[in-house]
C-alpha cells in the first residue's frame, strides 16, 4: 500500500523526503490529489530519498515529477529499475520544447520534397513505359500470343459500361453551357454565335477533358485497385515465379483499351452534350435543332473535332499509365490499397488537366476561326 511521504533528517542536519511503499495507478487512484499537495509542501528538499519504492510506473513518476516543478532535485537516491520512467518523462518534457521551436524552412523543405516525389513518380512512369514497349516486342515476331481478350473485355468495361454516365453529364453540361451563354448573347442580339460557342467549347475542350475527368475517376480507380489486390493475393509475384512479364498481360491491355476507348467517348459525349445544348438553345432563342446541328459544320472547322480526337487518344493512355504506375507501387496491406487508389485518381485528373493545358499552348491557332 502507499504511505505518506516521511520527513527525517539526514547526518549533516538537512532535510529527506523519503517515498514507500506503491506508487502505480492502482494505489494513486484515489489518493492522488491529497498526495499531489503534500508533495507540493515539501518540494524545496533539497534531497528526496525513492529508494523504498516497491512499485512505480509513469502514473506515479508523473505526479512526482510534477511537484519536483519537472526537473530532478541535487540529490536524489532512486533504484536502478525505476530509473526508466523519470527519463521517459523528463525525455518527454523535452520533446515538447523542441517541437514548440518555429521552424521557418519546414514549407520549403516540405515543397521540395514534394518536387523529388513528383519528378520520382514522373521517371517511374517513363520507365514503365518503355518497360511496356520492350517487352511487347515479342508480339510483333509472335502476334497470336498478343492479349487481345483481355483488350477487347477492358474496351468493353471502359468504354461500353461508360456510356450511360458520360452522355447524362454530356447533356447536362451542354444544357448549362448553352443556357448561360444564350442569356449573354441574347443582350447583344447575337443569338446566332451560340452555335459557335457550344461547338468549339464542346469539341475542342469540354467534350475531352469532361469525358477524361470521369474515365480517370471511374476506370482509373477500379484499375489501381485492380493490380492492388493482385499485389496483395501475391499474384503478382506467381507471374514473376513464371516468367511471364505483367506489362505485357495486365499493363498493355489496359493502356490499349484506353487509347482505343477514350475517342470514342470522347465522340459520344460532344454529341449528347451539343445535342442537350441544342435542346436548351431552342428552349431560350427559339432555334430549331436542325438549324442548329446544320450551322455547326461552318462555325467549327472539322480539325477541331480530329484534335479531341487525338486529345482522347492521349489522355487515356495517360489515364492507363498513371493507374498502373500507383497499382503496381501498392503494398500488401489494405490501407496501401485506398491511400493508392486515392492518388491515382488526383493524379489522373491533374496529368489530364496539364496535358489538356500543353494541347492548348501548341494548336492554339489551330482550329480557330477569326470572324
Amino acid at each position: 500500500m502507499i504511505q505518506e511521504p516521511e520527513v527525517r533528517s539526514d547526518s549533516a542536519g538537512g532535510s529527506v523526503i523519503a517515498l514507500v511503499g506503491a506508487w502505480d495507478i492502482r494505489s494513486l487512484e484515489r489518493r492522488a490529489p491529497d498526495l499531489r499537495q503534500k508533495l507540493r509542501e515539501r518540494a524545496r528538499a533539497e534531497r528526496w530519498d525513492l529508494s523504498g519504492l516497491q512499485r512505480l510506473d509513469h502514473i506515479g513518476a508523473l505526479l512526482i515529477w510534477r511537484a519536483w516543478g519537472k526537473k530532478r532535485p541535487p540529490q536524489l537516491e532512486l533504484r536502478p529499475e525505476h530509473e526508466i520512467f523519470f527519463a521517459n518523462v523528463e525525455g518527454t518534457g523535452t520533446l515538447k520544447r523542441e517541437r514548440a521551436r518555429t521552424d521557418w524552412l519546414r514549407p520549403l523543405r516540405a515543397l521540395g520534397q514534394r518536387m523529388l516525389d513528383a519528378g520520382g513518380h514522373a521517371a517511374d512512369i517513363v520507365r514503365l513505359l518503355g518497360l511496356m514497349l520492350i517487352d511487347s516486342t515479342v508480339l510483333l515476331r509472335r502476334p497470336a500470343l498478343g492479349p487481345w481478350r483481355e483488350i477487347s473485355a477492358s474496351v468493353y468495361r471502359i468504354g461500353t459500361q461508360a456510356l450511360g454516365i458520360t452522355a447524362a453529364v454530356g447533356f447536362l453540361i451542354g444544357v448549362v453551357l448553352s443556357y448561360l451563354s444564350a442569356e449573354q448573347l441574347r443582350v447583344f442580339g447575337a443569338d446566332v454565335f451560340i452555335v459557335n460557342i457550344l461547338g468549339l467549347g464542346i469539341i475542342r475542350e469540354l467534350g475531352p477533358v469532361i469525358c477524361a475527368v470521369l474515365v480517370a475517376g471511374r476506370s482509373g480507380s477500379a484499375i489501381t485497385a485492380q493490380l492492388g489486390v493482385m499485389r496483395v493475393t501475391e499474384e503478382l509475384d506467381a507471374l514473376a515465379v513464371m516468367g511471364i512479364p505483367y506489362t505485357v498481360r495486365l499493363i498493355l491491355p489496359k493502356v490499349i483499351a484506353l487509347a482505343i476507348a477514350m475517342p470514342l467517348l470522347i465522340l459520344w459525349t460532344s454529341w449528347i452534350a451539343l445535342l442537350g445544348g441544342a435542346i436548351s438553345a431552342k428552349v431560350q432563342l427559339g432555334m430549331n435543332v436542325i438549324e442548329f446541328l446544320s450551322a455547326l459544320p461552318a462555325a467549327v472547322p472539322i480539325v477541331n473535332l480530329w484534335l479531341g480526337v487525338g486529345k482522347g487518344v492521349a489522355f487515356g493512355a495517360l489515364i492507363a499509365l498513371v493507374a498502373c504506375h500507383f497499382g503496381m507501387r501498392i503494398k500488401p496491406n489494405t490501407e496501401s490499397l485506398g491511400a493508392g487508389t486515392t492518388n491515382s485518381v488526383v493524379t489522373s485528373i491533374t496529368v489530364v488537366i496539364v496535358a489538356d493545358a500543353a494541347f492548348a499552348v501548341l494548336f492554339n491557332n489551330v482550329g480557330i476561326v477569326l470572324l
